[in-house]
């Protein structure tokens, strides 16, 4: 067949939009590798130091748990200190590591220390991927993450040395909240800056999420650290501090973990979100419903019944950002679950989205009075935190941490099996913990609403709860923790530079192998 001139032309015509398309996609390519090299520093040491508070933080808990149902054991037999003579130390230390102050330093290393740094180098990273922007002097960035480590440093140790504010996720010394907030204001003005300064005309709905979570979180820290500090009535006090819960989980780290998942899922499976006007339907709704539903933490307490039934109703609404969240995840995952058996992020990704949806429908549940009348006052509220921390926004961190790490450093992960046991690890031992403070709590809760609870006395139904304790210290949280040990020295090995070439990441498995 001869060609014939319209033939030639249009062979030179595609030759050229296949010229176009090759070269806007190595100028991609080269602008997120710049990118990528500018947010290399201030990123990798949100993760290092995140981790770091991530081990800090299950020594903690597993002391915490431990105290309750072996409290003469938490440190070691008081042999081994007769035979080093060291009593006087060992009693030092029984005084410090009592649950209530144990407790306290755990929750704060947990939720400032390993999910806010976490949450901060993850969003950093996104937003410069997102918004194609460089970050400009990076070293600001660095420093407010110092800043922001020190704050949680000095929180921890004033708190196993006797400071506390009474004020739950808030006990912090007030020095600890001004590093803090100063660290902060370096970290989240320099994001917002990111996105005033977007080359894309319509941001993602992940920028969405996370110019959300930076918004706002200064404005409920700052405002509960301005009303704390007023000499106002104890009420007054505790209906901050439940405003401030609220958003410190459904507006910051609740809105970073979303925006993680809206991103990855679509990233790994190459794949566009199901449906954006579900995302946006979302978005709203939860930003809005999810800073009315503080008071239910007050229920039946003396604050005025129309706070509380509010925030019931908003709960019972946040079935809508609940549903669209969810039917847009599985939806666009609908064909490609089988690729979670090689990819790490998307396993990670996926299954923290799914303790996502576990935990907001518990929230829901839980509002309502007749539940409440049972799971107030128990562990069953643990259950629910841990959840929301370890199970969903632990686990989209990690599946972040796997993906955007090697991109950093430039070696991909050295050991797929390390990511396997990470994971198992991470999961069992997560859901040990979870389901055993549930299922305390609800043990405690039917034994206090059993007419004859007067009789047995609050102590000796409370302590109903201790039978799931042994289980929960020395499988869930030494599953646990063994899980991040083995995270965390992978992570060293990438910090190194000891690992695979870079070219194709590290899979849990290859494509076609067996299960």
């Amino acid at each position: 067949m001869n060609a014939t001139p319209e033939t030639t032309s249009a062979a030179q015509g595609d030759v050229t939009r296949s010229d176009h398309d090759v070269a806007r996609r190595d100028l991609e390519n080269v602008e997120r590798a710049l990118i990528d090299q500018s947010a290399r520093g201030p990123v990798l040491t949100f993760f290092t130091t995140a981790i770091f508070w991530l081990l800090v933080s299950v020594v903690l808990g597993y002391i915490a748990s431990k105290s309750l149902h072996a409290p003469g054991s938490v440190m070691g037999p008081e042999w081994l200190y007769r035979l080093l003579h060291l009593e006087r130390a060992s009693h030092y230390i029984f005084d410090h590591l009592t649950y209530g102050r144990v407790w306290p330093a755990y929750t704060t290393a947990l939720v400032y220390g390993w999910c806010s740094l976490a949450g901060m180098g993850v969003a950093t990273w996104l937003i410069g991927r997102l918004t194609r922007v460089s970050i400009k002097a990076p070293a600001v960035l660095q420093f407010g993450a110092w800043f922001w480590n020190a704050g949680v440093a000095v929180a921890v140790i004033t708190i196993l040395c006797g400071y506390n504010s009474g004020l739950e996720f808030f006990e912090m010394h007030r020095v600890a909240r001004a590093c803090l907030f100063i660290g902060y204001l370096f970290i989240g003005i320099w994001g917002l800056i990111l996105f005033r300064y977007r080359r894309q005309s319509t941001p993602y709905i992940s920028v969405w999420y996370l110019s959300a979570a930076f918004f706002l979180f200064p404005w409920f820290f700052g405002t509960t650290e301005v009303l704390t500090s007023m000499p106002v009535a104890g009420v007054m006090k505790n209906i901050v501090n439940a405003w401030y819960q609220n958003g410190l989980f459904n507006l910051w780290l609740g809105c970073i973990g979303i925006a993680s998942a809206y991103y990855f899922i679509p990233k790994v499976i190459n794949r566009p979100i199901y449906s954006y006007n579900l995302a946006s339907i979302g978005f709203w709704s939860w930003i809005f419903l999810g800073g009315l539903t503080a008071m239910t933490r007050l229920s039946g307490g003396p604050v005025p019944a129309y706070l509380v039934t509010i925030s019931i109703a908003a709960s019972i609404l946040m079935i809508i950002p609940i549903s669209t969240l969810t039917l847009n995840f599985v939806r666009t995952m609908k064909g490609h679950t089988g690729l979670m058996a090689s990819s790490t992020t998307l396993r990670f990704t996926f299954v923290g989205t799914i303790f996502f949806s576990l935990a907001a429908v518990l929230g829901v549940v839980s509002a309502l009075r007749s539940v409440d009348s049972y799971t107030h006052f128990t562990a069953w509220t643990h259950g629910q935190m841990h959840m929301f921390t370890l199970g969903f926004f632990s686990m989209v961190m990690f599946g972040a941490i796997y993906y955007i790490t090697p991109r950093l450093v430039g070696c991909e992960w050295l050991s797929r099996t390390f990511m396997k046991l990470h994971f198992f690890g991470t999961a069992y031992g997560a859901g040990t913990i979870i389901a055993l403070f549930l299922f305390g709590g609800l043990a405690t809760g039917f034994a206090l609403n059993e007419p004859t609870a007067d009789k047995m006395g609050f102590y000796n139904v409370s302590g109903i709860a201790n039978a799931y304790m042994p289980v929960k210290t020395y499988i869930g949280y030494v599953l646990f923790g063994v899980a991040q040990i083995i995270f965390a020295f992978h992570f060293l090995l990438m910090r190194l530079r000891i690992g695979q070439p870079a070219g194709e990441p590290t899979l849990l498995a290859t494509p076609g192998e067996g299960h």
